[in-house]
């Protein structure tokens, strides 16, 4: 458990990608089986215990210690895990540390009444609260160490030497703690099979084009354009029986999109985008996110927000594999499967003629009516590549539109996590309106935790220490006056309306553009702006 704890607090401090991946690596390379599969199934999310809920977490730390004292002291610190590391009670006495598998096999058989005693055991032989917020987080689930799946795996391909493609040819054949998988990547085992039936393709993704330079140097004739659609990547699988819907990252979304699965009558694998889409016409991101991040959906929602694929590529079809064929004889194979199927919840992502650049930026700027208002811009596709896992340079190109730009005012900031923990990093920001007495007031338009430079982050959390004017837990108030405040260039997405929220709107993936230090929050946009590009919008 003690190297679990460390590799847990050291990824938690430690800002680097590249840092993280050798600290990952070097874990994997020196911890012995199992201890070492179980702690990359929960960096990559695989290991869950349906037994170890929050609130059995909760009460056991009521029992030791007086529960309003635990509250306030929650309600401070804003993390479960952190608040019950620091203040937990130990009594002398008990047991040695526990090791990662123990915990691991305990928890797994064990009943609910069973898991607060044990709680409270680990918690008391676990004497530093570092050792303790490591035990609770693997246990909630809520790593928030900045590792993602992908990292994860790329740590294990490091360790054996391979390509990560191949370890996310195999990885849906595996199952926690992994120890096939890490006799493979150590020399002294097969490679698992990759044929498994219904597995996940590692995905095929694009690099952002440099306006400047990528179209000196590329001819419009060797590229196909399609539209960016505003969804989520998937991979859609049907095989042998056995259909499936995975994220770009390869998580299993099958149970939430019932709908969708059940149109997966062909036999292969198709990589599209996840849509909403009613009598024909593609929704807004809003409504697919209504779906997601779900367990189950029930029959209300799916009459509600009915979900589609939009196909944009095809992997592999009647047990062959379509990816070492260029991208022109894949597309006439895509086009003639969803012919074939003629399933209204399949589709197919038309390409976009252009001869030149410049026509092409123009249909970028000015989209036609329907579909394309809902783009995100263009994907640009060499006819001659071939379906490659990663991010390869050259064969497709991503060209997104240009973002929204408002002034806001902050308005709340709040705490972050990890390497942020000591510094306000979350912020609130608002726009003017007209309160029903005629005054001129901020509301809360937002949220943004990114965007800005290290050295930007001091210069904000100085600013909401020096003026905060109310506390609520981990969250600061701060002074939004017409003429005292700090004035954020947030740029978004796209927005749309948005019932949940004060303000009737809501926005697609704010973040921090600039600090407008120059700026008088009283010159700050009002929400009368932002609903009339939402207007725009809308008629388009």
């Amino acid at each position: 458990m003690r190297a679990f704890v460390d590799l847990l607090d050291r990824l938690s401090l430690t800002a680097s990608r590249n840092a993280k991946l050798t600290l990952v690596r070097d874990y994997l390379a020196t911890t012995p089986d199992p201890d070492r599969g179980w702690a990359l199934a929960a960096l990559t999310g695989d290991l869950s215990f349906s037994a170890a809920k929050p609130a059995f977490i909760r009460k056991a730390v009521e029992e030791r210690m007086d529960a309003v004292l635990f509250r306030w002291s929650y309600d401070y610190v804003g993390d479960l895990a952190e608040t019950v590391a620091l203040v937990w009670p130990t009594r002398p006495g008990a047991n040695r540390e526990p090791e990662l598998s123990e915990v691991v096999d305990a928890l797994a058989g064990a009943t609910r009444p069973e898991v607060q005693r044990l709680i409270e055991g680990w918690l008391d032989a676990l004497t530093d609260p570092t050792a303790r917020w490591a035990l609770l987080k693997l246990m909630t689930g809520g790593l928030r160490v900045g590792v993602s799946s992908r990292l994860a795996k790329q740590a294990c391909a490091d360790l054996g030497g391979v390509a990560i493609g191949e370890v996310e040819e195999v990885w849906h054949a595996l199952h926690a703690p992994y120890e096939d998988l890490f006799a493979w990547l150590e020399g002294h085992g097969d490679r698992p099979s990759p044929n498994a039936p219904g597995r996940f393709r590692p995905v095929m993704l694009a690099q952002a084009i440099d306006e400047a330079v990528d179209f000196g140097r590329l001819a419009p004739a060797d590229y196909a354009a399609e539209w960016k659609w505003d969804g989520i990547r998937i991979q859609a699988v049907s095989e042998q029986g056995i259909r499936r819907l995975y994220s770009r990252t390869g998580d299993d979304i099958s149970a939430v999109f019932p709908d969708v699965v059940e149109a997966l009558d062909f036999e292969g694998a198709l990589d599209g985008e996840l849509l909403v889409r009613r009598e024909g016409v593609v929704a807004p991101f809003g409504d697919l996110q209504q779906r997601l991040n779900r367990k189950t959906v029930d029959a209300k929602m799916l009459r509600a927000f009915p979900a589609a694929i939009r196909a944009y590529d095809v992997l592999a079809l009647e047990g062959e594999d379509l990816r070492t064929l260029t991208f022109t004889e894949r597309r006439a194979r895509l086009e003639a499967l969803v012919a074939q199927l003629s399933d209204p919840r399949i589709d197919l992502s038309p390409l976009q003629p252009f001869e030149t650049w410049s026509e092409l930026a123009d249909l970028r700027a000015d989209p036609p009516p329907g579909d394309p208002q809902i783009a995100e811009g263009l994907m640009l596709k060499h006819l001659t590549s071939i379906y490659e896992a990663g991010r390869p340079k050259g064969p497709w190109f991503k060209w997104k539109r240009d973002p929204f730009l408002i002034d806001a005012v902050l308005m709340y900031a709040q705490r972050g996590h990890g390497k942020r923990s000591s510094f306000y990093s979350d912020y609130t920001f608002g726009v003017w309106t007209i309160a029903p007495e005629g005054e001129r007031v901020l509301t809360p338009v937002g949220k943004a935790y990114f965007g800005f430079t290290d050295a930007e982050l001091k210069q904000i959390d100085k600013f909401v220490r020096d003026n905060t004017i109310e506390r609520f837990g981990p969250v600061r108030s701060v002074r939004a006056e017409p003429h005292k405040g700090l004035v954020f260039e947030v740029a978004f997405e796209g927005l749309q309306r948005s019932p949940r929220h004060k303000s009737g709107v809501a926005m697609r993936f704010p973040r921090i553009s600039r600090l407008r230090w120059d700026k008088p929050p009283g010159e700050a946009d009002e929400l009368s702006t932002l609903e009339r590009m939402l207007d725009q919008m809308e008629r388009r």
